[in-house]
């Protein structure tokens, strides 16, 4: 559109300066402020240091009464900060509590329904959520790609995002099948036999397609294909062969809604001026839906109570589930550190033949900030200063790749899942087969992928992984127990996926950086001034 479009681009280079010259003074202030690599676990009261005779003197006549009331400030400020890792927990130990006293009273099926109302509704307001985030939330994404203004650095970009995410299912897949963290003596294995399996392996397979392309998107909103079979005899045989035929799964048909959300968007950011009301319709859509949940999450521990409590209630084995749930924290755990320590390492060694644990050490500030935080987006800052200072990253990679890793670079996230779907399906002695699995870990990629950097949106995202595999939703009860730990360290192996991928596309890019246009050259020169 050129000289049509030229106030348009004028007002948006000038914001976009002055949007840098903000963060460039944060950066700055944040530097001046940040704390040495051994005062990391203070990271989040960074104070202004005195000098050391006035320090002296005021410790020496500062009254006890006010040493005492600033003690107490900063406990009250760190409840605070943490206020909701503090009410999960003391969910979680209440409802542990609850459901031992509980298990002396024969309690009928009944009276266990009643006790587990407040979390079902919890579980029904999160299913109520489901369907508006997927949608507003992948459109908004997919349309606000442009393509044309960073090209191959932005294909780069995506590229790793998708490729690492499936990496880190498949590697969390794999843990959950050979490790069987839901697997114990109690439970007995259902095999079938291998002819039966051939059939289903090729037949999930169909269905993987079917559903990916729905014949109904408001039927895709409650339904979703399944193959059923049937038995008949032909002429030319005496013995019944089974006949695949149509059917039909209650339950929202999440690949379906997906792919046609990632066209959509897409389609959206290429007729660029012409789409805009709808663009800016699924980008208001998504922030609401983002507030709402960050609303029903403060629900969520009271909810988690009377889950657990149900669940231990209807116990058989107390013990092998207290057992299973810590073998499900190892395999979590072993995943992120396989992802964290080799994958991403060798990645970064192949790309650009450098030490990457020397690069993982100069990011000490960042992962410790996101471990302390659980928040991706809450570390951003921090992971903007380590990437342009201590590793001199160009700014166009930085503040292009980093914004967008922090909400849509989910690697840690797509291995929990993936293992918590499994270990759920296990619990309840259920088989998943190779189509079924492979299906798991496309849609376990494309729900981590949507899920917002705010710490405990993984919830959200995980019950869309449960529904869309089948598997009861109450059980994520059995997660919480655990998630408040697991959430920190996926997110510190998000944030370390986020650095290694702009570390690998800037090396990548080498040639298109350099062959920048002139005003791209002036603005980074002119960013690095301040």
């Amino acid at each position: 559109m050129e000289n049509e479009a030229k106030p348009l681009r004028d007002f948006f280079d000038s914001l976009n300066k002055a949007i840098v010259h903000l963060v460039n003074n944060q950066v700055e202030n944040l530097s001046e402020m940040m704390p040495s690599l051994n005062d990391l676990s203070e990271l989040d009261s960074v104070e202004v240091t005195e000098p050391q005779e006035t320090q002296t003197y005021l410790k020496c006549n500062k009254p006890s009464g006010q040493v005492s009331s600033q003690n107490g400030s900063k406990v009250l400020a760190f409840l605070m900060r943490n206020a909701f890792v503090v009410f999960t927990m003391v969910a979680v130990a209440s409802g542990i509590g609850l459901g031992f006293a509980l298990r002396h009273i024969n309690m009928s099926a009944k009276d266990v329904s009643y006790l587990t109302f407040p979390g079902e509704l919890l579980m029904r307001i999160l299913q109520m959520l489901v369907l508006p985030l997927i949608i507003s939330s992948v459109i908004a994404g997919m349309s606000s790609v442009d393509r044309t203004a960073h090209g191959k650095i932005g294909l780069r970009a995506f590229s790793y995002y998708m490729v690492t995410t499936l990496i880190a299912a498949f590697t969390g897949i794999a843990l959950a099948v050979l490790m069987q963290p839901g697997k114990s003596s109690r439970t007995a294995s259902v095999s079938s036999s291998g002819n039966a399996e051939a059939v289903q392996i090729v037949d999930s397979f169909l269905d993987l397609i079917r559903n990916m392309n729905p014949s109904n998107l408001v039927e895709a909103c409650f339904r979703k294909y399944k193959t059923v079979y049937s038995r008949s005899v032909t002429a030319t045989s005496e013995k019944n062969d089974t006949v695949p035929g149509p059917g039909t799964l209650d339950g929202v048909n999440i690949l379906g809604l997906l792919v046609f959300s990632v066209a959509f968007g897409l389609i959206l950011g290429k007729m660029e001026n012409e789409a805009k009301p709808l663009r800016d319709f699924f980008d208001s859509l998504n922030k609401a839906i983002v507030h709402l949940v960050n609303i029903v999450i403060w629900y969520s521990p009271v909810g988690i109570l009377f889950l657990l409590a149900g669940q231990i209630v209807k116990m058989t084995d107390t013990g092998e589930i207290g057992r299973e749930v810590a073998m499900y924290a190892l395999t979590v755990t072993a995943g992120l550190l396989i992802h964290s320590l080799l994958t991403l390492p060798l990645i970064y060694f192949m790309v650009t033949r450098k030490n990457p644990f020397r690069f993982m050490l100069s990011l000490l500030q960042a992962l410790t900030t996101a471990f302390g935080t659980s928040s991706s987006s809450a570390t951003l800052p921090v992971t903007l200063y380590c990437m342009e200072e201590n590793h001199n990253m160009d700014k166009q990679v930085t503040r292009f790749m980093l914004p967008i890793g922090a909400t849509m670079n989910m690697d840690g996230a797509a291995l929990y899942e993936a293992v918590a779907a499994l270990f759920i399906a296990q619990i309840n002695n259920m088989e998943f087969n190779l189509g079924q699995i492979i299906a798991l870990s496309f849609v376990v990629t494309a729900a981590s992928t949507g899920a917002a950097g705010i710490p405990q949106a993984g919830m959200v995202s995980m019950l869309i992984v449960l529904e869309s595999a089948g598997l009861p939703t109450e059980d994520i009860s059995l997660l919480m127990m655990v998630d408040w730990i697991l959430d920190r360290l996926r997110t510190t192996t998000n944030v370390l996926g986020d650095c290694v991928g702009v570390s690998v596309v800037q090396h990548l890019s080498t040639h298109e950086l350099q062959r920048s246009s002139p005003a791209d050259k002036s603005l980074v020169e002119e960013s690095s001034q301040f």
